[in-house]
């Protein structure tokens, strides 16, 4: 740590061709995220007029990317639950099981079922949500809870079935309000 910078020429000046931590800046202005990737892989299986080779999405990507990483991509959102696959010969045909919305409730599900305090958590985020996304989430719940299927054990509330007994399970109504 002796005052020195990454990238940075003697004199205090950008290393020509250097970024701040060195390698090209055009090799950095190619070079994407993976959710980035994930996200334009899923749009290109959308465009699809059925099941996709990974070849027709790396041709559909514009064929800068290696077919490894097109397959990579593929793979990883094939584990995420985002697309699903059937073999066609020696490949696979790959098909969107989700959209980009669906893929960001798939990652948050994921988060939420890795942390062992489920309503720290939950509380942590809708304690952080505006006004209209709190309203947004309300009505979405009074939705779900309302198309929600009754049990053998009764009718199911936004907190999962009603315990027999419970005022509301008799009433329809979620026992929170």
């Amino acid at each position: 740590m002796g005052g020195k910078s990454f990238g940075k020429a003697p004199g205090g000046g950008e290393t020509p061709g250097r970024g701040e931590f060195g390698g090209s800046g055009r090799e950095r202005a190619r070079r994407r995220g993976q959710g980035q990737l994930e996200a334009q892989v899923l749009a290109a299986l959308h465009e699809a007029s059925g099941p996709a080779t990974a070849a027709w999405v790396q041709e559909r990507l514009g064929g800068d990317l290696a077919y490894t990483t097109v397959m990579t991509i593929l793979s990883r959102l094939h584990a995420k639950q985002a697309v699903t696959r059937e073999r066609s010969g020696r490949a696979y045909v790959w098909t969107p099981a989700a959209d980009e919305a669906g893929l960001a409730a798939l990652r948050m599900r994921r988060v939420l079922d890795g942390e062992p305090d489920r309503d720290a958590v939950l509380t942590s985020f809708v304690s952080t949500l505006s006004a209209h996304d709190g309203q947004l989430l309300r009505a979405l719940l009074d939705r779900a809870t309302a198309d929600a299927p009754a049990t053998a054990d009764g009718p199911v509330t936004a907190d999962g079935p009603a315990p027999a007994g419970d005022p509301a399970a008799e009433s329809g109504t979620d026992r929170r309000r």
